[in-house]
């Protein structure tokens, strides 16, 4: 069989496998969405049984061969040097996840599927009566069934290591440890200054907003972003997100709040640079292992970079602003431009990662990587989780949670098994920023166009520049290809200095 053969036949087994996976994503949608509460136990048998299949295809004989006969090994994961480019990366991407796959058993994969499922909807009970004692015996079963991944897998310096290259692939612990040490130095700084500043007030954005309004002005901003409403849905969720269920199917979810209107503002443009980054992939890719974000750091950048970079500028709401206001009359009756443009950009220590600020939202994740690397090599108990969260929100935030709802059980990550992904939200934050100072090099006159209401430049050089590649490069290819340089936190933080600092006069 020619390398060329191989390939062909490997991309019939993948297209399979997306099927199952989107398949499984729907299952997961309507669990967070619509399914009925008594419904959770035959659901969490369904999305074993489809997990263990996937993990059958990808773990068969069949894969290991025609990778071998493709040319693809751990030394030389890209196959024969003849192939043609795109069937290169897909070969790396699928020897990857074939080589981790094999490593887990399937009744180890299958278990922790069940235990992920039921720990959701545990999690969500024990959120609802801010009791940490309702999930806590579940969270323990699954970071036993974590650590026991971790061992499988194989890994050299720090058991997480295992799991956080799941999400930001052929990076390790110290990496991450050495790029948050000195970010938690340099933003620490930051929030001091901040601090010691006149405080912004942001009290109109707690009045009565009625949810239904909210929405509606939702869909003023995805089609303004470019969302196609005939390639997904929005809905509700208890923890917004964004899910990729076909190649022209990526739904998002958003969490409003009446009563602080930044809630479900925010949370739709985050989730939908999320989903524009998974329309955006090229045809060529479309539909298979590809067409995924290179790592969860990348796929962050995204959506960070619309929420924030663009979302909370001063050009943004110049147009938007007005729009609102028709919808909000009362509410936002005197409130000027730049009265409301620095509300939505306040800066002040909270307990919600979901509605923190930029300049503290990286401290909420240094928090949660702290304590969940602690948790996977055995330094922390489960039962001693609530006081080590309270104790490092102190340190971090200088407050503490007035309950487990908003502390401990705010997320809801770990109920999903999800250990090694926290990180990529702040990795996402360092390649947003690298990438907007690229865009605003290469696109004359920018914030005028976001003025005007023309988001379409935007997405028109994100899916140029960063959607159209998919999973076709690392996230260190990417950044070299886009920016001309490595991953640096300088940039986040010049940002940050540049906004910043003339709003506080610091």
């Amino acid at each position: 069989m020619t390398p060329e053969m191989a390939v062909r036949r490997l991309k019939e087994l993948d297209r399979e496998i997306q099927l199952l996976d989107h398949a499984n994503a729907l299952l997961m949608w309507d669990e967070e969405t619509y399914m009925p509460e008594r419904s959770i136990e035959e659901r969490s048998e369904q999305v074993a049984l489809l997990q263990s299949i996937i993990h059958d295809r990808l773990t068969s004989p069949e894969v290991g061969d025609l990778l071998t006969a493709a040319g693809a090994s751990d030394a030389n994961p890209r196959g024969e040097a003849s192939l043609p480019q795109e069937s290169q990366a897909f070969l790396r991407a699928l020897q990857r996840r074939h080589r981790r796959e094999a490593k887990l058993p399937a009744e180890l994969v299958s278990e922790l599927v069940r235990a992920a499922t039921i720990g959701q909807a545990l999690w969500r009970q024990a959120r609802a009566k801010s009791d940490f004692a309702l999930f806590a015996p579940q969270l323990r079963k699954l970071v036993e069934l974590t650590i026991r991944k971790a061992q499988c897998i194989g890994f050299v310096g720090h058991p997480y290591d295992a799991l956080i290259d799941e999400f930001e692939p052929w990076t390790t612990t110290a990496e991450v440890r050495s790029i948050f040490a000195g970010l938690e130095n340099r933003l620490g700084g930051l929030v001091a200054r901040i601090g010691a500043a006149e405080r912004i007030d942001d009290g109109f954005l707690s009045a009565d907003f009625p949810v239904d309004k909210q929405a509606a002005f939702s869909k003023l901003l995805l089609e303004g972003m470019g969302y196609d409403p005939k390639r997904g849905r929005l809905d509700e969720s208890a923890h917004p997100f964004t899910t990729t269920l076909g190649r022209d199917d990526v739904r998002i979810t958003a969490r409003y709040n009446s009563r602080y209107v930044k809630t479900g503002i925010f949370s739709v443009i985050h989730e939908a640079g999320h989903a524009l980054y998974e329309l955006g992939f090229s045809e060529a890719i479309r539909g298979s292992l590809l067409a995924t974000g290179t790592s969860l750091g990348i796929h962050e950048s995204q959506s960070r970079l619309w929420e924030n970079i663009i979302g909370r500028s001063e050009p943004f709401w110049r147009h938007y602003l007005p729009l609102l206001a028709e919808l909000f009359p009362s509410q936002l009756k005197g409130v000027s431009l730049e009265r409301f443009y620095r509300a939505v950009n306040r800066v002040e220590p909270s307990l919600i990662r979901i509605e923190a600020d930029e300049v503290t939202y990286s401290l909420h994740i240094i928090l949660r990587f702290d304590l969940e690397t602690r948790l996977v090599s055995g330094q922390l108990d489960v039962e001693d989780l609530p006081e080590a969260w309270n104790r490092r929100t102190q340190e971090l935030f200088g407050i503490l949670p007035d309950s487990d709802a908003a502390g401990v059980l705010q997320d809801i990550h770990w109920s999903m098994g999800s250990f090694g992904y926290f990180p990529t939200y702040a990795l996402g934050n360092l390649y947003g920023a690298q990438f907007a100072a690229a865009m605003r090099e290469a696109i004359p006159n920018l914030d005028g166009a976001i003025a005007r209401g023309d988001l379409r430049v935007i997405l028109d050089w994100l899916r140029r520049e960063i959607h159209v590649h998919g999973a076709s490069l690392t996230a260190a290819e990417l950044c070299k290809r886009v920016t001309g340089q490595g991953l640096s936190p300088d940039f986040f933080i010049a940002y940050l200095e540049q906004k910043y600092a003339p709003m506080y006069g610091l």
